[in-house]
Formats: C-alpha cells, structure tokens, sequence
C-alpha cells in the first residue's frame, strides 16, 4: 500500500502502458504467434544465458575495482549482490534494486554503505558515456553523432572535474543546481555529485582505469550485445551479412537501454518491447517480427536474470525482506 501511494510507481505505471500500446499497436496477433512460434529456442537461450551470467560477473568485477577505496570487496561477494539486484529489480518498482545491491554487499562485506553508493553511481555514469558514444557509432547522421558525442562528454568532464577538483566542483554544481532547483532538492543533487566524487576518487590512476574500461567495454560492447544477436539469428532476421546483423543488434541494445532508462513497472516490461520495435522497424523488419524479437529478448533477460538472482540469494527471503525495507527508506517518499 505505501508503494502504490508513491506517484513514481504510478509514472512507471503509465509509462509502461504508453510503451506497451505503441509497441502492439497495429499488430496482427496471428502473425506474431507465428513468428514466436518459429524461433530457434535453443539458439537464443544458449548464447543469451551465459551472456547473462558473465554480463554480471563482469559487472561485478568493475565494481570491485570502483569499491577498492572503500573496501575490498570479493568478486563473490559483489557478484551476489550485483544478481541480488537485478532480481529486486525485476519484481519491485522504483528500481531500488541498485539500493538493495549496495545493502547486501556493505553487509556481507562490512563496509560503509553511503561510500558503496558513490561507486554505484559513478557505475551509472560510465556506463551512459559509453552507450552515448556507442549510439553515436550505430547512428548514421552526422548532426545526431555530434550531438551524442557533445552529451558524453559532459558527464565524463564533469566527472572527471569531481575527480581532479571535488571542493570547486561541488561549489559549482550547488551554485548551478540553486538557479532552477528549491534549496533541499540542490542539496540532494549537491549529495548525489559528492557521492560521485568520493566513488572516482576510490581509483587508484592509471591500472584502475584500464580495468574499468576493459570491463565496460566487454560488458557492453560484446556481452550485452550477444542475447540481441542470437534473437536475431533465432529468428532468421537478415540485416545484411554478419556485419548488417552485429550493427543491427547494436542498434536495438542502445535503443533498449535508453528505453530502460526511463520510469517502468517493474522488469522493464513495455519500454523494452516498443524500443526493439521502433529500433527494426526502420530496417525493414516488419512489426510483428520485431515485436517477437522484443517479446523474445525481454523474456530470456528476465528469466536469466530472475534465476540468477534467485541462485546467488544467501540469507533466506527474511535477509530479501530487510534489504528491501532499507532501501525503500532510503529511496524516500516521492518529491
């Protein structure tokens, strides 16, 4: 009940349906039958799952290197958490699956869970710069590479000002957040930059870096583009030869994760479908069948990382219920 009385759950709420309407509008359901029905099942679920389960070990392995100044963290151990996560987030709304995974790593490991969460951000904030850069290499127009290209490399400058000058930098995103923002809501953009600068100072230079950018770029540049290749292979989806199919699932990743991004019922349902559909369709795919490869991925990703998440729980449902209210609490009421 306190979540349904949270008008965020009922933004994603709304979201979702918005998504889900245009991603089954004007669809023939007997065709889209069909094309499920064809699918190479066993393809999919082989490249996709292990694609999974090694998208978070490597997750887990960056984000040790991001927590190494906070504490030492074991690959085990943010593994477990990091899987623990995306379960919360596939079944709860407001996404406090990244809360819960900073819980349930600062209690296995006994460390500070405000300094985790710096780390978890500046992970979000990595992984925009690369998917920004990554759309501006699948999207053809000159105006639109610019514009993504310009949008990376604000958050990477600003980051890395956090890094270099953390007290200035601060001032100034205090001083810019109060010209449009009421004084409380500074404040909290004002925390959440500070937890940026405590996350990248954890880096210990050069080798630190290199780590994390090997990371991401196998994270997203191969790992999360498998499950989209083998939808397509699975289903027969010929975009040009190998190199027209692995742009063609470069594509739908960058659409989905922007979609993702934005507020959702639980599990991504609905903004997953309608960014495959609106990434094919201008390919020439014809809507059912990117509907079906949308319908496809999204249940091969919950179900892989729903199981994954359920094997790495430790602790019982008890444990699950305690990470949950915390972070629920921290989450906060909505503004």
């Amino acid at each position: 009940m306190t979540r349904l009385r949270d008008r965020r759950v009922w933004l994603g709420l709304a979201i979702t349906a918005v998504a889900l309407w245009f991603a089954f509008r004007d669809v023939s359901w007997s065709v889209l039958g069909r094309e499920l029905a064809r699918a190479n099942l066993p393809l999919l679920l082989g490249a996709s799952l292990p694609a999974y389960l090694w998208s978070v070990h490597l997750r887990a392995l960056r984000w040790r290197v991001l927590a190494r100044g906070v504490a030492d963290a074991p690959t085990g151990a943010a593994f477990r958490a990091t899987a623990v996560g995306f379960l919360v987030n596939n079944l709860l709304p407001l996404r406090i699956g990244e809360l819960v995974r900073v819980w349930w790593l600062a209690r296995e490991i006994r460390a500070s869970a405000p300094a985790l969460l710096g780390t978890v951000i500046v992970e979000r904030v990595i992984d925009a710069v690369f998917l920004l850069g990554l759309a501006a290499f699948v999207i053809g127009s000159q105006v639109g590479r610019g514009v993504l290209l310009a949008a990376a490399l604000g958050p990477l400058v600003a980051t890395l000002a956090l890094r270099r000058w953390p007290a200035p930098a601060l001032r100034a995103v205090r001083r810019l957040a109060l010209l449009v923002l009421s004084e409380p809501r500074a404040d909290r953009v004002t925390g959440i930059a500070g937890a940026v600068a405590r996350g990248v100072a954890a880096l210990r230079g050069g080798p630190d870096l290199a780590r994390v950018a090997v990371t991401t770029f196998l994270l997203w540049g191969v790992a999360a583009v498998i499950p989209f290749w083998a939808a397509l292979a699975a289903l027969g989806i010929d975009l040009g030869g190998l190199a027209g199919t692995l742009r063609g699932a470069l594509l739908v990743l960058v659409w989905v994760a922007a979609a993702v991004a934005l507020p959702a019922a639980p599990g991504f349902f609905g903004p997953y479908h309608a960014a495959c559909r609106y990434a094919l369709t201008p390919l020439g795919v014809p809507k059912e069948l990117a509907l079906a490869l949308g319908t496809l991925a999204h249940a091969v990703f919950w179900i892989g990382t729903t199981g994954i998440g359920l094997v790495a729980l430790r602790g019982g449902t008890q444990r699950l219920r305690e990470a949950v209210s915390v972070a629920e609490q921290d989450a906060g009421p909505a503004a």
